[in-house]
């Protein structure tokens, strides 16, 4: 009988940190469902990302750094070879259902970078099927929450008013994975939740009677306004919790259709809280949200692998994991070899989830940029255990000063400073 390859599923959340979930020492949410994941298979406690959600895309999607291939934020190059076209050509039905927003992000009248319609579409994204939120203009986005605006396999979503985009994309994923089950196939849900505007989710007490604001049209409003950028932080908690519970169904899915040994689940961040909202973890230390910020607060995400009779239970890993290591391990996982021509920044780390020691990593490496209306500029940075060093020559001990308040410059090094320094400084030269 021949060996049935593996499933894959990838579930990424939205602006939500490490401090959110309980399993990391998170106290204002409750999170049983993702904390399942981790008390089933393995939880990693220094996974890190981007701080926005488009250069944390790209590097999940391509494996590599965004130096090698990011134009600007929303935006995805055309060419670009995702892991679903990799998935796709390598005999797996490939699915994906949730944010798309990487075709066309800038109004005209906001576009300085040229970049409009200049993205990758959805249909040439390598998927089989599709269920998106932001398939096309910014403008023409529409809610992703309730009543949202959803591009389904070339279509728009009819008869979506009282309905939940999050519910949505969850009813199409388990739909495609009860047709497929029987096949190998790769699932990514870039979730919506829980990215503001922060609205009332349907267990909230006041969601039948909320509008969306972000279904009217964008007209003379700035992009702040379309977000809800002065909306509520008080709905987050209910974000967090209905986004666990969406993350339960997967979950669910997966163990009802008997795939649950042959199956794993990949579930991270794309970047840190919204920096208006705090959180407890231990129940007396508050850390605020930390998105856009080049701190670990902003790039220090939760991430956890479930796959049972392969990953031992309740296992805990402090190795160094960078977003561009996620390709390189599914491939593994999938028995699918790399095509020579197709970089691959990121290392495999499916070792470590079978409990073997593996090729962690002495360092993550950074390459920010932004590249939205109000921000052109960038940061280079590299991130070991201890130290944070910028390309600037800025250098941080992150267990002395984890805020980064204290710069440590070439004057006042000491000799553990010096000797980071020297291992980290020429790694900035190999980033071209």
């Amino acid at each position: 009988m021949e060996k049935v390859k593996p499933n894959v599923i990838v579930i990424m959340s939205d602006d939500l940190g490490y401090e959110v979930i309980e399993s990391n020492g998170g106290t204002s949410y409750k999170t049983p469902n993702i904390d399942s994941i981790a008390k089933n298979g393995v939880r990693f406690e220094n996974a890190h990302v981007q701080p926005l959600c488009t250069p944390t895309r790209l590097q999940l999607m391509t494996g590599k750094y965004n130096f090698r291939n990011y134009i600007g934020f929303g935006t995805m190059a055309p060419k670009e070879k995702t892991f679903g076209h990799i998935f796709s050509k390598n005999g797996y039905k490939t699915c994906i259902a949730g944010k798309w927003q990487l075709y066309s992000y800038f109004p005209i009248d906001e576009d300085g970078l040229n970049l409009r319609s200049k993205g990758q579409k959805i249909e040439d994204s390598g998927f089989d099927e599709y269920c998106v939120w932001h398939a096309h203009h910014t403008e023409d986005k529409g809610s992703r929450y309730k009543d949202p605006v959803i591009f389904e396999n070339g279509n728009f979503l009819k008869e979506t008013d009282g309905k939940y985009g999050e519910d949505i994309f969850a009813d199409f994923i388990n739909n495609f994975i009860e047709e497929n089950k029987k096949e190998p196939f790769f699932v990514y849900f870039p979730m919506a939740l829980t990215h503001r505007p922060l609205e009332p989710t349907p267990d909230s007490e006041d969601f039948e009677d909320f509008e969306p604001p972000s279904n009217k049209t964008l007209g003379g409003r700035t992009f702040e306004e379309l977000e809800g950028w002065d909306d509520d932080p008080k709905y987050y908690k209910d974000m967090v919790e209905y986004h666990d519970k969406i993350v339960g169904k997967i979950i669910e899915k997966v163990k009802s259709a008997g795939i649950s040994e042959n199956t794993i689940i990949i579930y991270l961040g794309d970047n840190g809280t919204p920096i208006e909202v705090c959180s407890m973890m231990h129940k007396h230390t508050q850390v605020c949200g930390g998105k856009g910020l080049t701190n670990d607060r902003g790039t220090h995400v939760p991430m956890m692998c479930q796959w049972d009779g392969k990953i031992s239970k309740g296992m805990i890993s402090k190795d160094l994991i960078d977003s561009v290591d996620i390709l390189p391990t599914i491939l593994e996982i999938a028995e699918i070899k790399n095509d020579n021509d197709f970089i691959i920044d990121g290392r495999s780390f499916l070792p470590q989830l079978l409990g073997e020691k593996g090729n962690p990593r002495d360092w993550v490496f950074f390459h920010f940029e932004p590249m939205t209306p109000r921000n052109t500029t960038y940061s280079r940075f590299l991130r070991s255990k201890k130290w944070k060093l910028y390309e600037t020559g800025e250098m941080f001990d992150l267990d002395e000063d984890p805020e980064e308040k204290s710069p440590i410059t070439k004057k006042n090094d000491d000799a553990e400073s010096l000797s980071e320094r020297k291992k980290l400084e020429p790694i900035f030269s190999e980033m071209k």
